[in-house]
């Protein structure tokens, strides 16, 4: 998930829609329109005989349901084969956590998206961006970007959560939410 624009470019609140670019980057793919009507950029790939649908919801953070929901249905995506990326201020800095269903967790991204689809019954990487400092308000701290004493540690973060994908694509979320808890010790 991630806001649209260069104003939020590298922001907290965009690392997820950062991870899946990284990710897509990395597998040599590239993002393309979201077919007539959805509100997304999509890269397909090719693993293992499979189809691998990306996507980069062209809303804001706050109504990525308004893609990812019609995405599922263009595509024929099960829903225990979305993976939705967030930042999460209750997830220490940099760390990773692979969770299924739940409430959304005060994210508004993923509570659009749980009110698209439904259901909370979807795996989500969530990737801890630090707590708002003080009294800050937490809407005006994920718009921030990452001071330059946290840049090495969510550097290190995008690159795990590369993995942590490519695990999910291969071998589910179970196995998914057990290779992030072992990337964090």
């Amino acid at each position: 998930m991630r806001n649209p624009g260069s104003p939020y470019d590298g922001t907290r609140h965009n690392i997820g829609g950062d991870i899946v670019a990284s990710h897509v980057g990395g597998i040599g793919a590239s993002f393309k329109r979201a077919p007539h009507g959805v509100r997304a950029e999509v890269a397909e790939s090719n693993h293992g005989g499979a189809r691998v649908v990306y996507a980069l919801p062209t809303t804001f953070m706050n109504e990525s349901g308004q893609s990812v929901a019609p995405l599922m249905r263009y595509y024929g995506v099960d829903l225990e084969r979305l993976l939705v990326v967030h930042d999460d201020i209750d997830v220490p800095l940099a760390r990773l956590k692979v969770q299924f269903g739940r409430g959304h967790g005060g994210n508004n991204g993923v509570r659009s998206t749980i009110g698209s689809l439904g259901t909370p019954d979807f795996w989500r990487l969530k990737v801890g961006v630090g707590r708002p400092p003080g009294r800050m308000d937490p809407a005006d701290f994920v718009l921030k970007r990452f001071g330059s004493t946290e840049r090495e540690d969510i550097e290190a973060a995008v690159y795990r959560a590369t993995g942590v994908i490519e695990r999910f694509i291969d071998d589910g979320g179970e196995d998914a939410r057990q290779f992030a808890g072992e990337l964090n010790d």
